[in-house]
């Protein structure tokens, strides 16, 4: 398996000292999240030489860029558009960058907005740039996230897509504590369109971050299931303002995640 964590573990950090962060605790990669004032500079309002010195830096080393958070959202139809032509430049800055995926967000319903409506909305917003996307080497990875956590209602979008470069940012925890759903229900369901992982811990009821094998989370089993398949992605952490420091939270947590890994292989 291959671990990264997103910048929110440390938003005042350069993207020199990301990566050097990331190597020191034995990450992998990181996961830059755009357009949110951290310091790493991965930003769609970087210029042209700015993306070439980040390629270059981050190949210069041995962490990659895991995928390009991005804060696109599709199901409300009056920002609908101006989502695809934000997550257009969000596809150009991975590509530029060297990230081969972005993770979006399906957003929330609007009031009254029914479900299918919202399905459709939000698969013809992915596959309007799903061409764009696979040209360019990247692959858009839509988040088990805010109206969205409910597996079955993301399976529903990628079955309407149906396109190589549209998959899933499988956030671990939003299926099992907001929708009652096991880890092992929500992985069959989306087994086929898997490509990036977020992983946290807590507790039902309560946004308040944990440490993993405290919360109610069943990290080795989602190890455990992963490893049925060819999964070639990361497992990303994501934690935000999270009041442990990310010197003591970040090592932390890749041990309790690797020692499920190793748990996991050796059955």
């Amino acid at each position: 398996m291959k671990y990264s964590f997103m910048s929110f573990s440390c938003p005042q950090l350069t993207l020199g000292e990301l990566l050097a962060a990331a190597k020191r605790f034995g990450y992998d990669g990181v996961e830059p999240r755009i357009d949110s004032q951290h310091k790493h500079g991965v930003e769609t309002a970087a210029s042209a030489a700015q993306r070439k010195e980040i390629k270059k830096q981050v190949a210069a080393g041995k962490v990659a860029l895991a995928c390009i958070a991005t804060s696109c959202v599709y199901a409300n139809p009056e920002i609908t558009k101006q989502n695809v032509d934000y997550t257009l430049k969000c596809i150009d800055l991975a590509a530029d960058v060297g990230a081969v995926r972005i993770r979006v967000f399906g957003g929330s319903l609007a009031k009254d907005q029914k479900r299918e409506d919202a399905v459709c909305i939000v698969a013809d917003a992915l596959r309007a740039v799903a061409d764009h996307a696979k040209r360019r080497g990247v692959t858009v990875c839509m988040e088990t996230h805010d109206s969205w956590c409910l597996p079955e209602d993301v399976a529903a979008v990628m079955q309407r897509v149906n396109h190589p470069a549209i998959a899933v940012n499988w956030d671990i925890m939003h299926p099992v504590r907001v929708c009652k759903v096991s880890m092992d229900q929500a992985f069959e369901t989306l087994k086929p369109w898997i490509r990036h992982l977020h992983v946290h811990d807590g507790t039902p009821g309560s946004t308040q971050l944990m440490p993993i094998g405290k919360g109610c989370i069943d990290h080795k089993r989602a190890i455990e299931l992963l490893l049925t398949i060819p999964y070639e992605g990361y497992l990303s952490g994501e934690w935000i303002n999270w009041s442990d420091p990310y010197e003591v939270h970040l090592p932390r947590e890749l041990a309790t995640m690797k020692s499920y890994e190793r748990a996991s292989a050796a059955h």
